[in-house]
């Protein structure tokens, strides 16, 4: 059965062009959601209470605390209307009374009752946790009985269900076409935030809480005989920070201060994780591979995947690493995902144009130089920087990683 039956609530009076029935396009709407409106009446007043909610099959779950005033404790179910709306844009027309907006949503009205069977409950809680990603719900501790008896979950059948929607732009008059005023949609979208940890947090952000933004913008494990990197997280602070946090020779060249404490150093990653969340900048821990002590970080950054290219920089290293296998290895690591794996044909470099170490070390990659930008970016000191920039090209990787290979034991 592909559709819902109408009834006399969910005919449609006016626009019924906007209306539908589709079962399909009902479970799309409801499952993208996360939060809903639930309707009532309790002893003659409206009652309206937004709560989460689930879809398993043709049931809406929805999630209310056993201490709530639905009444539930004299009655074996409630008469409800729950209703779930997305709205995708602002209409802008040449006159205000044209004025819409683009929407989806479902109401579905009928019986909610509480549901009392301990293994739904837990199968409910579970799908819940789920729809927030695949995957959460192993990587949380399930309720307890105790809080269990303290959650009310309701059932409502999906058999008296309406989807309405708008699509399109502006719908103005004949008359008013010629009006010289700018008419259209304004896109309005949800969209994920980076994750931010709760205080006391030490274990990284979960993989299923990421972007998915494709391979480019992907920090993946990447494992030498010397070094490995892994995604940078807020929960390195504390190894970061007593690995190079304050050592002003190790942050001479770099865009930023060095971080006099954890708050500062916390900071530095919180904008290195900003980036990697607008698709700036992919960071990752630098790691000893034999003793798992952290060393520092680098990164991939001024990406641009339609002319298949970006940057290596942000790079800085613990003291104790300089002038061992470290840096050559991390370096390969990162051209040879660059090159091998993603397909580019440019990756380049930028430092202080008095860094002679740093130029001297990213000539010996076989990168070439390629010249210099002039108050290229302002230091921590209001100084100007000018860049010196160097870059290898796709032709240029084969020989560059022979030799990275014979220097890398």
């Amino acid at each position: 059965m592909d559709g819902y039956p109408q009834t006399p609530r969910t005919t449609a009076l006016r626009m019924r062009e906007r209306m539908s029935y589709d079962r399909a396009a009902a479970h799309a709407i409801l499952d993208e959601a996360w939060h809903c409106t639930l309707s009532f009446v309790l002893d003659g007043e409206p009652r309206v209470l937004p709560t989460l909610h689930v879809r398993v099959d043709d049931t809406l779950y929805l999630h209310g605390s056993s201490g709530g005033r639905m009444g539930l404790e004299s009655r074996g179910g409630l008469r409800v209307a729950a209703c779930v709306t997305h709205l995708d844009g602002l209409v802008l027309a040449r006159s205000q009374f044209h004025h819409s907006a683009n929407y989806r949503s479902v109401i579905a009205h009928g019986t909610a009752v509480p549901v009392t069977d301990e293994a739904e409950r837990r199968r409910v809680f579970t799908a819940l946790a789920e729809k927030i990603a695949p995957g959460h719900a192993a990587r949380t501790r399930p309720p307890s009985a105790k809080e269990l008896a303290q959650t009310v979950l309701l059932a409502l059948p999906l058999d008296e269900v309406s989807v309405r929607a708008r699509t399109g732009t502006a719908g103005d008059d004949d008359e008013d076409l010629a009006l010289p005023h700018w008419a259209g949609v304004l896109p309005l979208r949800v969209e994920q935030g980076r994750p931010e940890p709760a205080p006391g947090v030490t274990v990284p952000v979960p993989d299923y809480l990421g972007l998915e933004r494709g391979p480019w913008h992907e920090p993946v494990v990447m494992r030498g005989a010397h070094v490995t990197l892994e995604p940078l997280d807020l929960a390195h602070t504390d190894d970061l920070f007593a690995a190079v946090g304050g050592d002003e020779e190790v942050w001479r060249w770099l865009s930023s201060r060095p971080p006099r404490d954890r708050a500062e150093m916390a900071a530095h990653i919180e904008t290195a994780l900003e980036m990697r969340h607008r698709g700036e900048r992919v960071p990752w821990l630098q790691r000893d591979s034999a003793t798992g002590e952290v060393l520092g970080t680098t990164s991939y950054y001024a990406i641009d995947t339609r002319h298949r290219q970006l940057g290596i920089g942000h790079t800085f290293l613990a003291r104790k690493a300089w002038r061992t296998g470290v840096n050559t290895e991390s370096k390969l690591l990162l051209l040879e995902r660059a090159f091998d794996v993603l397909g580019c044909e440019r990756v380049e470099w930028h430092t202080d144009h008095r860094n002679e170490r740093s130029q001297a070390a990213i000539a010996r990659l076989g990168a070439q130089r390629e010249g210099v930008h002039r108050h290229h970016r302002l230091r921590p000191d209001g100084t100007w920087r000018d860049t010196v920039t160097f870059s290898m090209l796709a032709a240029d990787w084969p020989a560059a990683r022979t030799r990275l290979r014979l220097r890398t034991p």
